[in-house]
């Protein structure tokens, strides 16, 4: 934008002196930024309704055995109080709100590992091997609609291994061949999506990639925790930075100003206003996948890098006192993390959960794959040790008030409808 200015300084007898400026700003023309980031063309639906890893962290032999990633199910948002620790910032040592998300992890189950080669053309899979017990939450996977199935066979033959000799021997061979030629270890492993309430039955399969130690460790790892299960503590610690993989919320058909974010033609546009103006010249007589086109907006693949734990919560036991996830060295309130009435549209949480700093993709219920963070962090507020003073509790159904079922008895009193006549 081009601005011209005059300024003019005139003296008048009486030595006093005044000035004016003048400024003419021009219009814009032809020149300004493209509208929409061209990166994560095409702009489509996801192939896939959980996130896929398509790289992990980067192996180092000299750490412990240990999993890469883990899967868990967004239950919603709510917001913490916490002194901020950042040398030179004003707000060095004074309380921030700040949000979080809650993401449910019951503990998942190892079913199989998977050897790989490194070939030229990349990483080929050499051979699988799968435990002998394998649960219908995961053959379910295996059949796209299981209730109409008939035979329901699916791993039957592969498990008769185990019952003889010759099968064990050739699953011990193939063991032994993943130790001597393959250069990468994964697990296969699902998650108990049983255990939460969100009526589905088929559970979520993931491999994990195995990093430490050497290849004889990482087979002897992984078969020993065969038909076991693993929680998220094991995975993940509290302070981390990890990587959330997850489809985002879909918003089906848009048009291009919502979808890309374009102006707006004036108000008496012929044929509407909520249109690209030109998109295209007459030669070359097509139109150029950068010009801006309604579509598909939202229900893409989508990676976060780098999001911070701020707690991790334990899992509640099915009978007896409940464990209070939701209480601070400041707040000593007996609370769990879950707000009044539960989080809008899941429930509440009974298993492990991870907190994390601000939002992640997807709506409630969704199932997110988190992943060690592939690009380590070292700066300083990457290492800041988090401490929190408060964590909300209201419901989130409106505008909360209370922060537990006693604060909200002792404000309004006990209701007549639950007095006993005497």
């Amino acid at each position: 934008m081009m601005v011209i200015g005059f300024n003019i300084q005139i003296n008048s007898i009486n030595s006093n002196s005044f000035s004016f400026c003048f400024q003419l700003i021009s219009h814009r023309k032809f020149e300004a930024p493209r509208h929409g980031n061209l990166g994560f063309r095409p702009r489509k639906r996801a192939a896939r309704h959980q996130g896929k890893v398509k790289s992990f962290p980067k192996d180092d032999r000299t750490q412990k055995v240990h999993l890469t990633a883990f899967m868990g199910y967004k239950a919603g948002m709510t917001h913490v109080v916490r002194d901020l620790e950042k040398p030179g910032s004003k707000m060095h040592k004074k309380e921030i709100v700040e949000a979080v998300t809650i993401i449910e992890c019951p503990p998942m189950y190892i079913v199989g590992l998977v050897g790989y080669v490194e070939t030229a053309q990349g990483l080929k899979t050499y051979k699988t091997v799968w435990a002998q017990h394998l649960s219908d939450n995961f053959r379910r996977r295996l059949y796209k609609n299981w209730y109409k199935s008939k035979s329901k066979k699916a791993f039957t033959k592969y498990v008769k291994q185990y019952e003889t000799e010759e099968g064990k021997k050739s699953i011990e061979a193939s063991l032994q061949a993943i130790k001597k030629r393959c250069s990468v270890v994964r697990v296969i492993a699902h998650t108990q999506v049983h255990k939460l309430k969100l009526t589905q039955k088929k559970a979520h399969v993931l491999e994990i990639q195995v990093n430490g130690g050497s290849i004889v460790e990482k087979v002897n790892f992984a078969v020993a925790n065969f038909e076991k299960t693993v929680g998220v503590t094991g995975v993940f610690a509290e302070n981390e930075l990890i990587d959330v993989i997850g489809v985002t919320k879909g918003k089906g058909f848009n048009g291009v100003i919502k979808r890309w974010g374009v102006r707006k033609l004036p108000r008496k546009t012929h044929k509407g206003l909520r249109k690209v103006a030109c998109i295209g010249a007459w030669h070359p007589s097509r139109v150029s996948t950068t010009v801006p086109r309604a579509g598909q907006l939202g229900y893409h693949h989508r990676v976060e890098r780098n999001k911070k734990i701020y707690r991790i919560g334990q899992a509640q036991p099915e009978e007896g006192k409940q464990i209070s996830t939701g209480k601070t060295e400041f707040d000593l309130t007996e609370k769990t993390i879950n707000p009044m009435g539960g989080f809008a549209h899941y429930g509440i949480v009974k298993h492990e959960f991870l907190m994390l700093k601000g939002c992640v993709a997807g709506p409630r219920k969704r199932a997110l794959t988190l992943r060690k963070s592939i690009t380590p962090q070292t700066g300083r507020a990457a290492l800041e040790k988090i401490t929190l003073k408060f964590i909300d509790t209201s419901s989130k159904f409106g505008h909360g008030l209370h922060q537990t079922a006693e604060d909200k008895l002792k404000y309004f009193g006990v209701k007549k409808s639950k007095v006993t006549k005497a």
